[in-house]
């Protein structure tokens, strides 16, 4: 994308993505509907079109007619159980871009045709001290984050996420995307985007800070992109340097090799913040040396296996080891209006439905620069 402004409507408001247009409700919502999508109807087995069904449009929910979404690597931990037993058939995709089709009749935030996003989460409890700071996604309360797919909702069904042609959700729940976003490099913003954008902002990555993101896939080029926007000094740790022109575009000052042990020596004490975006088993310890004193190393990436860590590692240098998970709400309406005032979109290849089963192979062998989404007319 080239640097753009929001040229959104100013009835708009960035407070969870609401928009003060009145809505008007239509008359054939009572019913639930039957829609298309993919699906895995097991563990691990490939996904097959099929049909599922959403809940009647309630009073306070929206229809969206999903025009967009993104695949994003935990659809395929979760489609493989590799996080815990699954729900099936399972319906993934929670970076989901689309546009009001319904609004129940209660609704005050959003009108039909207005362009919406829906991230990894559609509930939480609404009262616990998390929910009401705007942290959503830490929900402590019951029924706590319900996720967007592979969850539970408040009617005891199953979730279904954005691999599919349209999606319920209350109100509450969907962000606004601003007209100067394309929805098709907007949807991976409602994943990767905020999980970059979220550590970037509470640990202060701006000018005259030095930032380096560890991995340059679908989250790793999110955080170069952001955090250079922010001001910051950015470095790309990454196993080679395969990626390295790629990196220096999307707006990185340097771009190393970890396989390379010079790194570590000569990167020593370097770094004020260092996201991790990778889900490998990589040696913490020794990129909390690349730490200045006070420095932070925070985890976005999941790994399968229990991580350890050396204490002196932490002691000298008074460094923290941290973690982050996607945003709440306000934060990601706030990402979302921060890279359309940039000019921040996800690196994407657009592919149809059917050819999912393969983009998930080629997201397994890296082979992706650096999100596929899907167009899900095609669905």
């Amino acid at each position: 994308m080239t640097n753009t402004t929001d040229t959104t409507d100013t009835t708009n408001t960035t407070n969870a993505g609401t928009s003060t247009t009145s809505a008007t409700s239509t008359t054939d919502t009572a019913q639930p509907r039957s829609v298309s999508a993919y699906a895995a109807p097991a563990p691990k087995a490939p996904l097959e079109k099929t049909t599922v069904l959403r809940r009647a449009v309630g009073e306070h929910d929206i229809l969206i007619d999903v025009r967009f979404a993104g695949i994003c690597h935990s659809d395929i931990h979760q489609v493989s159980e590799d996080w815990g037993d699954g729900i099936f058939p399972m319906v993934p995709g929670h970076e989901i871009a689309g546009v009001v089709a319904e609004v129940g009749p209660g609704v005050t935030r959003w009108a039909v045709g207005d362009r919406v996003g829906v991230g990894c989460f559609v509930d939480s409890c609404r009262e616990c001290d998390n929910c009401l700071a705007g942290l959503q996604q830490y929900c402590s309360g019951t029924p706590g984050a319900v996720f967007t797919y592979n969850g539970v909702g408040r009617d005891g069904e199953p979730t279904y996420g954005g691999y599919s042609s349209q999606l319920v959700v209350d109100e509450g729940y969907a962000l606004r995307i601003p007209d100067a976003l394309p929805l098709d490099v907007a949807a991976p913003l409602l994943c990767a985007g905020i999980t970059l954008y979220s550590p970037l902002t509470h640990w202060g990555a701006g000018p005259g800070k030095k930032v380096a993101i560890v991995g340059l896939g679908g989250l790793g080029h999110m955080g170069v992109k952001i955090a250079h926007a922010k001001g910051a000094e950015v470095t790309v740790l990454s196993q080679s340097l395969r990626k390295r022109e790629d990196g220096l575009r999307l707006g990185a000052d340097d771009y190393r090799a970890t396989s390379d042990p010079a790194t570590f020596t000569e990167l020593a004490g370097t770094f004020d913040l260092i996201v991790n975006t990778v889900s490998a088993d990589l040696d913490l310890s020794a990129y909390l040396g690349l730490l200045r004193t006070g420095g932070t190393l925070v985890q976005v990436g999941a790994p399968e296996k229990p991580v350890s860590v050396n204490a002196h590692a932490l002691l000298v240098g008074r460094k923290s080891l941290s973690g982050s998970m996607i945003g709440g709400l306000p934060e990601t309406q706030e990402m979302l209006d921060f890279c359309a005032a940039h000019g921040i979109g996800a690196e994407i290849e657009l592919i149809d439905a059917d050819q999912i089963n393969e983009a998930y192979e080629r997201v397994l062998s890296s082979d992706v620069r650096y999100r596929f989404v899907i167009d899900t007319s095609t669905i």
